[in-house]
C-alpha cells in the first residue's frame, strides 16, 4: 500500500506541477558529469493547491552522497543480500542535495554523478526511493517502476536507453496520466522535461527531429511535456552521431 499512495503522489506531483531538467556534459574520454534537477513550478503548484498554498510550513535542506547514506544506516546495509547490497552500491558516489522551503518558495532537488563511462551511471531517478528504502528498511520499491533509464557512448555514438520493465504497470500509469490530464485540463500549468547534452565534438546528426542544436554544434537541448514522457517513456530515447 505503501508503494502505490507513493507512486500516486509522485505521479500527481510530476504531471501536475513539475520541471525536471537532465544535464550532461561528456568529454572525448567518455568521462563526464550528469545531472537531474527537479524544481516544483510555484505558479503551477498554487493553481492546484488553492487556499492551502499560504498555509505551506515545510523547510528541508539536505545534501549527502549516497555512500554516506549507506555508511549512517550500515546495520541495515549488512543484513542485506547480496544482489540488494550491489544495487545500492551502483549509486555510491551519486550526490543529492533536496530544499524545500515553503517561506522562500523553492522546492528543488538536484542529483549528479561524476562518471568514467557514462555506461556505468544507474539509473538517477530511482535515487530518492533507494534512500528512501534504505532508511526504512523497505523492499526496494525503485524496482517497481515500469520503465529504466541508462546511457551509452562509443566516442563517436550516444545513445539514451529507455526500455519499459513492466508493461501492465505502463498501462495502470497511463490510465491515471490520462484521469490527470483532464482534471488539470483548465489549468494553466508548467511541466516541461527538458534534455540538455554537451559533447566534444560537433553533432552530424540526431535521432529526434525536434532537438534545437547549438550554434558550434557541440550540445543539444531537446524538451517534451513530463506528462507525455511518463505516458510513453520511450519516447525519450535519443541517438546522436558525433562528426
Amino acid at each position: 500500500m505503501k508503494n502505490k499512495i507513493y507512486a500516486f503522489i509522485l505521479l500527481v506531483i510530476l504531471t501536475t506541477s513539475c520541471q525536471i531538467t537532465e544535464t550532461i556534459h561528456l568529454n572525448q574520454d567518455g568521462s563526464g558529469k550528469i545531472e537531474t534537477e527537479s524544481l516544483r513550478d510555484e505558479h503551477s503548484y498554487m493553481q492546484l493547491a488553492g487556499e492551502n498554498y499560504s498555509k505551506e510550513e515545510k523547510f528541508e535542506d539536505t545534501t549527502y552522497v549516497f555512500k554516506d547514506f549507506i555508511a549512517k544506516y550500515a546495520e541495515t546495509f549488512s543484513k542485506l543480500p547480496e544482489f540488494e547490497k550491489a544495487v545500492f552500491q551502483k549509486f555510491s558516489n551519486v550526490n543529492v542535495h533536496i530544499k524545500k522551503s515553503s517561506y522562500e518558495k523553492e522546492f528543488r532537488t538536484k542529483i549528479n554523478q561524476n562518471f568514467d563511462k557514462i555506461s556505468a551511471v544507474p539509473d538517477l531517478y530511482k535515487t530518492q526511493e533507494y534512500a528512501d528504502d534504505l532508511e526504512h528498511n523497505y523492499a526496494l520499491t525503485a524496482e517497481e517502476h515500469y520503465y529504466s533509464v541508462s546511457y551509452a557512448f562509443d566516442g563517436s555514438l550516444f545513445k539514451r536507453i529507455v526500455k519499459i520493465t513492466d508493461p501492465v504497470e505502463l498501462k495502470k500509469q497511463q490510465d491515471k496520466i490520462s484521469e490527470l490530464k483532464t482534471r488539470v485540463a483548465n489549468f494553466k500549468i508548467s511541466q516541461p522535461y527538458v534534455l540538455k547534452y554537451h559533447f566534444p565534438r560537433k553533432i552530424k546528426s540526431v535521432s529526434n527531429a525536434n532537438a534545437k542544436i547549438s550554434e558550434d554544434k557541440k550540445s543539444l537541448e531537446l524538451q517534451f511535456l513530463i506528462s507525455d514522457c511518463l505516458q510513453n517513456p520511450e519516447s525519450t530515447n535519443l541517438e546522436v552521431i558525433l562528426e
